[in-house]
C-alpha cells in the first residue's frame, strides 16, 4: 500500500486547527475551552504535549437519584492534548483498579504516538480508585491493612481452613468499612460516569480504547449506551458473560499454558545468546518438563538463600510458578529474557538471582497504600456470597477441583474465590447480558483487538465480544502477550488509526496481523535500541518505536489478574 493511502492524512496532524476549541483562560492556570462545563489546570508535560487536570463530582447512584442522597464520587481526570485535536478519547488500562492518571503519566507519550495529535488522550481514576474519592478500602488505616490484610493462601488444601475463616472477615470488613459507597463500587455505574465525563467536556461521542478489564467496561458502555458508542476499541477482551453471570472465570485460563509453552518454544527458537535456559536443553518438550519439574519440587523443599543479615529468607514454589513465571507471560518483550537467565541459574543450583527478583520482600517497602478496588468491583459485579456456592468448606474444595485443573495457572486465582464466597454486599446493578442474545447495535461498529496467545484475556473471548456486537470486527496479532500493546504491531497500528480518523474498519471479519521484528528475550542493556524493524514513512517509524517502547516498558495495574 503507498504511503499516502497509509499515513498521509495522520501526518499533518501538528498543523494548527482554526477548528479546535478556544481555550478561556479563567485565572493565571486555570482554562475553561469553549462548549465544556469544568475548569482544568496544567499538570505537566509529555513528550513537549500538555497535560491539564480536573475532576467530576458524580452521584452514588447512577441510576436510582433516591439512593444515597447528596453522596457522590470524585473523579479525577487527566488530559493529554493534542495538537490539532477537537475530541477526546477515553482510556481505562484496565484491573479493576488501574488509576487512568498514572496510565497516561506513564503511558500517555507512546499512546499519543500511535494515535497521533488529532485526538485529546482523556484518562480517569473510576470510582474508588486511587485518587478518586472515597477511595475503595478495607481497612480504615495503613497499619490496619498490614496487620490485617496478610493470610496464608499457598497450599490449597492445608491453608483453606485459615482462608475460609479470615475471607469472612475480610467481607464484612470491607462492607463496614466503606459504608453506603461499598454496594455502588461497580462497572455499571462507572459505565454510567464516562457519560458525565463526556457531558462535563461537552463532548456527545464516545471515542474509547480499554485494554483488559477496559474491556469489560467498554463492552459495558456499549450496551447501556449504544447510541454514544460512537468509536469503541477493546484490547484484551474479558468475556462479559462470565464476569456478571458466572461464579468462576471459565474462559481466563484458555490459553495461559500454550503462552507458557511458547515462551519455552520461542527460548529454544531464540538459542542460548539470547535465552539462557536454552543452553540446558535444545528440545522444547524436555526443557518443559525440566522446568515444572523442579519448580514444583519447591512446593515440598523451599530453598533457603542468605545473602547478609539484612538480606536473606526462602524461595518457594509460589515465588517462582506465579510472581516470576505467570507474571512473565503478560509482558514478554519486557520480562522473557530475565525470567530465562533467572530460572536458568535456579536449574543449575544457584537461587540467589531467582530470590532477589521474586522472593525477596523489603520489609520497609511493604505495600501499605493499595487499597480494595479490584474486590469491590469485581465482586459486587458478578455472582457472589454463600448462596452460589457449595455450603461448606471441602464440598466447596471439591467444586474448585475441576476448575483449578484447567489450567497449571488457574490455582492462582485460589484466595479471590473464598473472598467471592464471603462476601457481604448485595448486588446493586441489574446489568445482565445475555450470552447469545440479539447482538447489541451500537452507534458504530466495535473494533475489538488481541494477540493470539494471551494468558488471561484469550481469543475465544475477543471471539464471544465479535460476537455480541453487530458488525464488530476482529484483529489479532500473531503473537505472546496480554493485549495488542505486548508485541509491537504496525499492520494493527494501522487499524487503530483508521478506525479513530475515518471510522474505516477492516474488510475481513478476523483480520490477522503479523508481530514486527523479533520482540522476545531482549537483553536488558538494549531495551532502549530503536526500532526491531524498518518502515519507509517517518510517521511509521516513530509508531513503531512508540509500540517497541510500550512492549518494553510495560504496563501498570493494581495487582489484580486481569488487568496488568
Amino acid at each position: 500500500m503507498a504511503k499516502s493511502e497509509k499515513f498521509e492524512q495522520f501526518e499533518n496532524t501538528r498543523k494548527p486547527n482554526r477548528y479546535a476549541r478556544r481555550a478561556v483562560l479563567l485565572s493565571s492556570k486555570t482554562r475553561r475551552y469553549d462548549g465544556e462545563h469544568i475548569d482544568w489546570e496544567p499538570c505537566g508535560t509529555i513528550a513537549d504535549h500538555k497535560v491539564e487536570c480536573s475532576s467530576i463530582n458524580v452521584p452514588i447512584d447512577q441510576f436510582n437519584s433516591t439512593n444515597g442522597v447528596g453522596k457522590s464520587f470524585k473523579i479525577p481526570l487527566t488530559r493529554l492534548r493534542g495538537e490539532n485535536a477537537t475530541k477526546s478519547i477515553l482510556l481505562n488500562p484496565g484491573g479493576p483498579g488501574g488509576s487512568g492518571g498514572e496510565f497516561l503519566h506513564r503511558r500517555g507519550a507512546q499512546l499519543s504516538a500511535i494515535v497521533g495529535d488529532g485526538f485529546h488522550l482523556l484518562s480517569f481514576d473510576p470510582r474508588g480508585i486511587n485518587q478518586s474519592l472515597p477511595r475503595a478500602d478495607c481497612y480504615p488505616t495503613a497499619e490496619t491493612r498490614q496487620v490485617l490484610s496478610p493470610v496464608r493462601s499457598k497450599k490449597l488444601v492445608e491453608d483453606s481452613g485459615e482462608l475460609w475463616a479470615w475471607s469472612a472477615n475480610h467481607g464484612q470488613a470491607c462492607a463496614d468499612n466503606m459504608g453506603e459507597y461499598a454496594q455502588y463500587l461497580n462497572t455499571p455505574q462507572t459505565a454510567a460516569d464516562m457519560n458525565s465525563i463526556l457531558d462535563a467536556i461537552g463532548q456527545e461521542d464516545m471515542y474509547y480504547w480499554g485494554f483488559s478489564y477496559g474491556t469489560l467496561l467498554g463492552q459495558t458502555y456499549a450496551t447501556l449506551s449504544p447510541e454514544r458508542s460512537h468509536r469503541v476499541i477493546i484490547d484484551g477482551v474479558v468475556n462479559q458473560f462470565d464476569w456478571y453471570n458466572s461464579p468462576s472465570d471459565n474462559e481466563a485460563f484458555e490459553d495461559t499454558d500454550k503462552v507458557f509453552y511458547g515462551f519455552i518454544d520461542e527460548c529454544i527458537k531464540a538459542g542460548p545468546s539470547k535465552c539462557a535456559l536454552a543452553s540446558l536443553h535444545n528440545d522444547s518438550q524436555v526443557l518443559a518438563e525440566t522446568l515444572i519439574t523442579s519448580i514444583s519440587a519447591l512446593r515440598d523443599e523451599p530453598i533457603s538463600v542468605y545473602i547478609n543479615s539484612t538480606v536473606y529468607g526462602i524461595l518457594d514454589y509460589w515465588n517462582v510458578w506465579d510472581k516470576a513465571i505467570f507474571e512473565a507471560l503478560y509482558k514478554p518483550t519486557l520480562l522473557w529474557y530475565d525470567l530465562a537467565k533467572n530460572l536458568a541459574s535456579l536449574l543449575q543450583g544457584n537461587a540467589t538471582d531467582a530470590f532477589l527478583a521474586y522472593g525477596y520482600s523489603n520489609p520497609n517497602k511493604w505495600n501499605t497504600s493499595g487499597g480494595e478496588a479490584l474486590d469491590f468491583i469485581m465482586y459486587n459485579d458478578g455472582m457472589h456470597g454463600a448462596e452460589n456456592f457449595p455450603p461448606d468448606r471441602l464440598s466447596f474444595l471439591d467444586w474448585l477441583t475441576p476448575y483449578f485443573n484447567k489450567s497449571m495457572f488457574a490455582p492462582t486465582e485460589y484466595e479471590g474465590y473464598f473472598k467471592r464466597r464471603a462476601w457481604k454486599l448485595g448486588r446493586t446493578h441489574g446489568y445482565n447480558p445475555v450470552r447469545h442474545g440479539p447482538p447489541v447495535k451500537t452507534e458504530n461498529p466495535i473494533l475489538i483487538l488481541t494477540t493470539t496467545y494471551d494468558p488471561i484475556c484469550p481469543l475465544i473471548s475477543a471471539k464471544s465480544a465479535l460476537e455480541a456486537f453487530e458488525g464488530s470486527k476482529l484483529v489479532e496479532v500473531k503473537g505472546y502477550g496480554h493485549c495488542s500493546v505486548s508485541v509491537p504491531s504496525m499492520c494493527l497500528a494501522r487499524a487503530v488509526r483508521r478506525f479513530f480518523y475515518q471510522g474505516k474498519m477492516p474488510e475481513e471479519e478476523h483480520t490477522l496481523c503479523e508481530v514486527d521484528g523479533e520482540p522476545y528475550f531482549v537483553k536488558p542493556e538494549s531495551r532502549e535500541t530503536v526500532a526491531i524493524a524498518e518502515f519507509e514513512s517517518e510517521g511509521e517509524r516513530r509508531i513503531h518505536l512508540a509500540q517497541v517502547e510500550l512492549a518494553r516498558g510495560g504496563w501498570i495495574g493494581p495487582g489484580g489478574r486481569v488487568g496488568w
